[in-house]
C-alpha cells in the first residue's frame, strides 16, 4: 500500500534527506588512494551521530541476506554494482566507487547514492557515471503529477540503452518514508504511460543502476550482498529522494 504524505511529512522527511546529502558528502571528501572502505564507513558513522540520526542500513537483514548489513553505507567499487560492505580494502588511483547512504532522523528515512573515481578517471568511467546521474535527472524530471511510474522507468531506460548500458536485472527505486522500503516499486525500465499514476505526497527514491558492458546480468559475492556485473565491467549507482507534488518533483536528498 501506498502511504501519501503530507506537506508535514515531506519537509521532516527533507531534514533527513539533508543528514543523508551531507553522509555522501563527507564520504566523498574522504575518498582517496590508500583508504579504506571501512574508513569510509566510520566517517559516514560521525556524520549521523553529529546529525543525531540512525542508520536504516545498519543491521537491515531482507529475506535474500545471510546476515544483517554490518555498515551504515554501501561501498561498491569497480565492478560491484550496489550492497557493497565496507571492508579494509584499500581504495586505488582510478576506482570507480558507489556510495549510497541513508539516514533515519525523528522516523523519517532518506536515501541517495553517488558515484565518482578516486584519482585519475578513465574517459569510459567519467561517460558512465555521467550517463547515471542524466539517468537520474531524466527519471526525475518525469516524477510530476498526472504522471505514471511507468514514465519514470521509461525515462530512465531510454537514456541508458541509448548509452549503450546494460541495466540491473530486477531492481530499481522504490517508495520511502517511515522505512526505507516502501510501495511503489520504481523499475530502471518500463512502457510511457503504464503503472500506478503520481500523486502529491508520494515519496520515491529514483535510483538508476547502470552497468558499463551493456548486460544487464550480475552475480552475488560469497557475502550474500555485494552484487557484481556478470562480465566484470565497471558500474554506476545515482539516486535521489524525492517528493511528489503538485508544485512538481522536489529533491529532498539535494545539500
Amino acid at each position: 500500500m501506498v502511504q501519501l504524505k503530507t506537506d508535514t511529512s515531506i519537509e521532516a522527511m527533507r531534514e533527513a534527506g539533508r543528514v543523508v546529502a551531507q553522509v555522501l558528502a563527507a564520504t566523498r571528501d574522504a575518498a582517496a588512494v590508500g583508504v579504506t572502505l571501512r574508513e569510509l564507513d566510520e566517517v559516514a558513522r560521525g556524520v549521523l551521530r553529529e546529525a543525531g540520526a540512525g542508520s536504516p542500513f545498519l543491521n537491515y537483514r531482507p529475506d535474500f541476506a545471510p546476515v544483517p548489513f554490518p555498515g551504515v553505507i554501501c561501498t561498491s567499487v569497480n565492478d560491484a554494482v550496489v550492497h557493497g560492505i565496507p571492508t579494509d580494502l584499500r581504495l586505488r588511483d582510478g576506482d570507480l566507487v558507489s556510495i549510497d547512504a541513508g539516514a533515519t532522523l525523528d522516523g523519517w528515512v532518506g536515501d541517495s547514492a553517488i558515484s565518482f573515481t578516486v584519482g585519475r578517471a578513465r574517459p569510459a568511467d567519467t561517460r558512465l557515471i555521467e550517463t547515471a546521474f542524466a539517468a537520474l535527472e531524466a527519471g526525475i524530471a518525469a516524477a510530476v503529477v498526472g504522471n505514471r511510474i511507468g514514465d519514470i522507468a521509461h525515462a530512465i531506460g531510454r537514456i541508458c540503452r541509448t548509452a549503450g548500458y546494460g541495466i540491473l536485472e530486477g531492481f530499481g527505486g522504490h517508495g520511502v518514508g517511515r522505512s526505507m522500503h516502501e510501495d511503489p516499486g520504481v523499475p530502471n525500465e518500463g512502457r510511457p504511460g503504464r503503472g500506478m499514476p503520481l500523486r502529491h505526497g508520494m515519496v520515491l527514491a529514483i535510483e538508476p543502476m547502470l552497468l558499463g558492458g551493456g548486460l544487464d546480468a550480475f552475480h552475488t559475492d560469497p557475502d550474500g550482498w555485494t552484487l557484481r556485473t556478470s562480465d566484470g565491467s565497471r558500474a554506476a549507482h545515482a539516486e535521489h529522494t524525492v517528493a511528489i507534488t503538485d508544485d512538481g518533483p522536489r529533491i529532498l536528498t539535494a545539500l
